[in-house]
């Protein structure tokens, strides 16, 4: 596989394929645990994700990369074979959440910013040793009447800058990933202010790119879709696609090899259509495609439900939802192909 930035950045966004966002929190792979009734300790983590990254139909046809936690970076399958080097195997490139968590803001009531700067250049470097080969950081954009502030939006854009080039030095590709929340506090914003937010906030964190040196043909951005609040959603499928596009052709520059949505917690039909929708209805200058954590997992989770004799539905059900996530990624995913699945 090439060590190049801008190679790597062209695998991860090839056609057809998307990441896999396996790089949930030991908290929050808790919380996904309890609702199939399964303590999340160290092996049971481990055994949930080697069952996903062993789909096979899944992993060599639909996924480019896999985002990874810390602790999964270094562990090892069942048989001993370190999980970094079953990705390899599938085709797929790994990679490594860097980011320690959005905190409060000082002096900025209901805003975070993004911790993880201290220290970074150096875990980098041990990341790369361990075999990845991209990262990921997010900053958390909330949105309500008043917020976000310019303070905020400002200051997050400049963390993601610092540490995309931190990853560029380090021969790591970066996901810059500012997501503009659907589902935070009061979560019952519009359409309309979506898009203003999403604008703004793109506008600024390609400022701050472009002054922090970052090459942009080496680097992923992973943004939210626009879309309307989780308490009010009224927004078509086209609606959503369509003021999504508009406002990445107005702040993303083409020389940006891809963008690869996360799902922010839309349901999986729903990530899956306005995907779709997007790649189907527009001529763009940037390959489009997922990173998505629920939006690929739920079903196999459920499937699966921690018991070894579910392996393999587990993978059936990854494996089809990755299909009709690939599909999607070129247009060509549509309700009753599901169905019909």
């Amino acid at each position: 596989m090439s060590e190049r930035l801008e190679d790597i950045a062209a695998a991860m966004v090839a056609t057809g394929k998307g990441l896999l966002a396996a790089d949930e929190s030991t908290a929050t792979i808790g919380k996904r645990f309890e609702t199939i009734s399964l303590t999340s300790t160290e092996t049971s983590r481990r055994d949930y994700r080697e069952m996903l990254f062993r789909a096979d139909d899944a992993m060599k046809a639909y996924i480019s990369g896999v985002i990874l936690y810390e602790e999964t970076l270094f562990q090892k399958a069942a048989d001993g074979t370190p999980l970094v080097d079953v990705i390899r195997a599938a085709g797929a490139v790994p990679g490594i959440k860097v980011d320690t968590g959005a905190k409060p803001m000082a002096k900025f009531p209901g805003e975070t910013i993004t911790e993880g700067l201290d220290g970074l250049a150096a875990r980098l470097k041990t990341y790369y040793d361990a075999g990845a080969r991209f990262a990921k950081w997010r900053g958390v954009i909330s949105v309500s009447d008043t917020l976000p502030s310019f303070g905020a939006i400002k200051a997050n854009a400049q963390a993601l800058a610092r540490y995309a080039a931190l990853c560029q030095e380090a021969g790591i590709v970066p996901i810059v990933e500012p997501e503009v929340l659907m589902d935070g506090a009061p979560g019952t914003h519009s359409i309309e202010r979506s898009e203003d937010v999403t604008e703004e906030t793109l506008r600024i964190v390609f400022e701050e790119l472009t002054d922090a040196r970052v090459s942009l043909e080496g680097m992923i951005l992973k943004p939210s879709m626009v879309i309307d609040g989780k308490k009010a959603r009224k927004a078509s499928v086209a609606e959503v696609a369509e003021r999504t596009v508009k406002v990445l052709k107005r702040t993303v520059p083409s020389a940006v090899p891809g963008i690869a949505f996360l799902s922010g917690g839309q349901s999986t039909e729903e990530a899956t259509a306005h995907l779709s929708a997007m790649n189907a209805g527009y001529d763009l200058p940037w390959g489009m495609t997922f990173s998505y954590g629920r939006a690929l997992q739920t079903e196999a989770l459920n499937a699966w439900s921690g018991k070894p004799e579910n392996v393999a539905a587990g993978q059936r059900a990854f494996s089809h939802r990755a299909e009709m996530c690939s599909l999607a990624a070129k247009g060509g995913w549509k309700k009753e192909l599901e169905k019909a699945a």
